[in-house]
Protein backbone atom coordinates (compact mmCIF):
# COMPACT_ATOMS: atom_id res chain seq x y z
CA UNK A 1 0.00 0.00 0.00
CA UNK A 2 1.65 3.21 -1.18
CA UNK A 3 -1.11 5.65 -0.32
CA UNK A 4 -0.52 8.32 2.29
CA UNK A 5 -2.53 7.97 5.47
CA UNK A 6 -4.25 10.83 7.24
CA UNK A 7 -6.22 11.01 10.49
CA UNK A 8 -9.89 10.99 9.56
CA UNK A 9 -9.59 8.44 6.74
CA UNK A 10 -12.12 5.61 6.96
CA UNK A 11 -10.85 2.18 5.89
CA UNK A 12 -12.29 -1.30 5.52
CA UNK A 13 -10.13 -4.08 6.96
CA UNK A 14 -9.94 -7.70 5.78
CA UNK A 15 -10.67 -9.26 9.17
CA UNK A 16 -13.78 -8.44 11.17
CA UNK A 17 -13.47 -6.99 14.65
CA UNK A 18 -14.99 -9.26 17.34
CA UNK A 19 -17.94 -6.83 17.52
CA UNK A 20 -18.67 -7.59 13.85
CA UNK A 21 -17.47 -4.28 12.39
CA UNK A 22 -14.97 -3.96 9.56
CA UNK A 23 -14.82 -0.16 9.12
CA UNK A 24 -12.19 1.79 11.03
CA UNK A 25 -11.30 5.47 11.32
CA UNK A 26 -7.60 6.33 11.35
CA UNK A 27 -6.89 8.44 14.44
CA UNK A 28 -3.08 8.31 14.59
CA UNK A 29 -0.38 7.96 11.94
CA UNK A 30 3.26 7.18 12.64
CA UNK A 31 5.31 4.00 12.95
CA UNK A 32 2.05 2.57 14.28
CA UNK A 33 -1.44 3.32 12.97
CA UNK A 34 -4.15 4.10 15.52
CA UNK A 35 -7.62 2.91 14.56
CA UNK A 36 -11.09 3.51 16.01
CA UNK A 37 -13.77 0.89 15.35
CA UNK A 38 -16.83 2.59 13.85
CA UNK A 39 -19.16 -0.06 15.34
CA UNK A 40 -18.14 -0.28 19.00
CA UNK A 41 -15.67 2.59 19.51
CA UNK A 42 -12.71 0.40 20.52
CA UNK A 43 -9.27 1.88 19.81
CA UNK A 44 -6.41 -0.31 18.62
CA UNK A 45 -2.82 0.35 17.57
CA UNK A 46 -1.36 -1.68 14.68
CA UNK A 47 2.19 -1.65 13.33
CA UNK A 48 2.18 0.04 9.92
CA UNK A 49 3.18 -3.17 8.09
CA UNK A 50 0.36 -5.18 9.65
CA UNK A 51 -2.08 -2.38 8.84
CA UNK A 52 -0.90 -2.24 5.20
CA UNK A 53 -1.45 -5.99 4.78
CA UNK A 54 -4.87 -5.89 6.44
CA UNK A 55 -6.50 -2.91 4.73
CA UNK A 56 -8.96 -3.77 1.97
CA UNK A 57 -10.01 -0.31 0.71
CA UNK A 58 -10.58 3.30 1.64
CA UNK A 59 -14.25 4.04 2.32
CA UNK A 60 -13.76 7.78 2.84
CA UNK A 61 -10.76 10.08 2.62
CA UNK A 62 -10.14 12.94 5.04
CA UNK A 63 -10.33 16.54 3.76
CA UNK A 64 -6.53 16.80 4.15
CA UNK A 65 -6.00 13.78 1.86
CA UNK A 66 -8.31 15.24 -0.77
CA UNK A 67 -6.57 18.61 -0.60
CA UNK A 68 -3.11 17.04 -0.95
CA UNK A 69 -4.18 14.93 -3.94
CA UNK A 70 -5.34 18.03 -5.83
CA UNK A 71 -2.07 19.94 -5.50
CA UNK A 72 0.53 19.01 -8.14
CA UNK A 73 3.98 18.04 -7.02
Amino acid sequence: MNEKLYPGDLVQMRKLHPCGGDSWEIVRVGADVGLLCETCGRRVLLPRRKFARGVRKFLRRSPQALKDSETPG
